[in-house]
């Protein structure tokens, strides 16, 4: 779950892969924020989301079809995010990006006050909880909590902070290490591309 101050609020659920480039598949649901808006004046707050090394691929609903000639699909160059949805959308690649279990544990070690909180249970895992304060984003720093397990395996982590668009807590969880991730890249007769969304002339 990922919370960006007015901006988004969502759910993810998925497989994904960090050994190089992100890719992987996601079931994303905008629960709120600006971004909910947007995508329910789409006729649809539930997407499926497919990360590739070269881009971000959302699948949309029929309104956005409608729109684009009858293409389902929306993709997104990652530098193209930045650019169209600002800071928001640089936020939300990156935390994506980010949401590799290792970048929660190096984020933790560099920190001054690092501390052992205790054995907790993380659905159903032992799992023991660190927590520390990180700089970077904010006054006060960023909070960055890990449950490990007897694998020494991330099962659990909560990051908060700030970003330009207000508060940020992200809170993930982590199963099923090793599986194989598959990610297909959507037709290309059924994708619009971002850019030429944009260059598009409106419609009379």
């Amino acid at each position: 779950t990922t919370t960006m101050g007015s901006a988004l609020s969502m759910t993810a659920r998925g497989t994904l892969a960090w050994r190089g480039p992100l890719t992987g598949t996601l079931r994303i649901r905008y629960t709120g924020g600006s971004t909910a808006e947007t995508m329910r004046r789409l006729g649809s707050t539930s997407m499926e989301a497919r990360y590739l090394p070269d881009a971000y691929y959302a699948r949309m609903g029929e309104v956005f079809a409608g729109k684009t000639d009858g293409r389902h699909w929306i993709r997104y160059a990652y530098d193209d995010l930045e650019r169209v949805a600002g800071s928001s959308g640089a936020d939300l690649a990156d935390r994506m990006r980010d949401t590799a279990p290792h970048t929660s544990v190096k984020r933790l070690l560099a920190s001054s006050d690092v501390r052992k909180v205790g054995e907790e249970t993380v659905r159903g895992t032992r799992a023991t909880h660190y927590s520390g304060t990180v700089p970077g984003e904010g006054a006060d720093g960023q909070t960055v909590d890990i449950w490990v397990d007897d694998r020494d395996l991330l099962v659990k982590k909560v990051e908060k902070g700030r970003t330009a668009t207000g508060a940020l807590t992200q809170t993930a969880y982590y199963r099923d290490y090793g599986v194989r991730v598959a990610v297909e890249k959507p037709p290309a007769g059924d994708t619009a591309d971002l850019r030429e969304l944009l260059e598009a002339k409106p419609r009379s």
